[in-house]
């Protein structure tokens, strides 16, 4: 389990009374869409564009990828899994070749914003939809490690059972940061994980990059991020 940050909070410090916890994503919002790296290999592959994403959202709640990420099923066995069902649409991908593309690059810009956020007195979550590892994954990608130990907490589909954007996956995070929903703000990259988020109370931002969701959330929070 990854190390949780403890708490430091600032009396008076936070700028908006009625928000206690921003609430992070990690690939596609700390780190570049690893959708950038499907593309390139779809390309190298002569796949369509988007192809690898087609794959996962069918049958979005019980395909290969919602089982891997609940830990369901082993990195192992989504590699055929999801070899299979790329196949019946159309183009067969092997499983393993789609999970060594998901690694991303740390935005630093987005770093600057969660310190600062932290710095204002914010409560703070990482939830992650992710898979099952040994932890050698993070212990060779010491910068991924460093941004992991600022949180206060980590949600871990693979770790708690459930996955975005599972209601349940949602109300554990809220649980660990002490706060009702209407209390939280939630940047994600995908609007699926972000619907249930906001039917919640959640305040909500889709990541479409850096600068633009760095500048939703100063609006939400009154205070600067950059």
């Amino acid at each position: 389990m990854l190390p949780q940050r403890t708490p430091n909070r600032k009396i008076g410090a936070m700028n908006d009374p009625a928000i206690h916890a921003v609430l992070w994503d990690f690939g596609g919002v700390i780190l570049s869409s690893p959708f950038e790296a499907f593309n390139r290999y779809e390309a190298a592959e002569g796949l369509p564009v988007d192809f690898i994403r087609s794959v996962n959202t069918a049958n979005p709640d019980d395909n290969a990828w919602a089982k891997l990420e609940r830990n369901d099923v082993s990195p192992q066995e989504f590699d055929e899994l999801f070899a299979v069902e790329s196949e019946g649409l159309g183009h067969r991908v092997p499983g393993r070749d789609v999970l060594a593309l998901l690694s991303g690059e740390v935005r630093s810009e987005m770093v600057t914003a969660l310190d600062r956020v932290i710095a204002a007195g914010y409560a703070t979550a990482c939830l992650t939809n992710n898979v099952v590892s040994d932890d050698t994954a993070t212990q060779a990608r010491p910068d991924v490690a460093a941004v992991m130990a600022k949180f206060d907490h980590v949600v871990e589909s693979s770790k708690v059972g459930v996955r975005k954007p599972e209601p349940r996956f949602y109300e554990i995070a809220c649980d660990l940061v002490g706060a009702t929903p209407d209390r939280c703000v939630f940047l994600d990259d995908l609007g699926i994980n972000l619907k249930p988020a906001k039917a919640m109370g959640m305040t909500t931002i889709k990541v479409g990059g850096a600068d633009q969701a760095i500048g939703e959330l100063e609006q939400v929070l009154g205070i600067p991020l950059r």
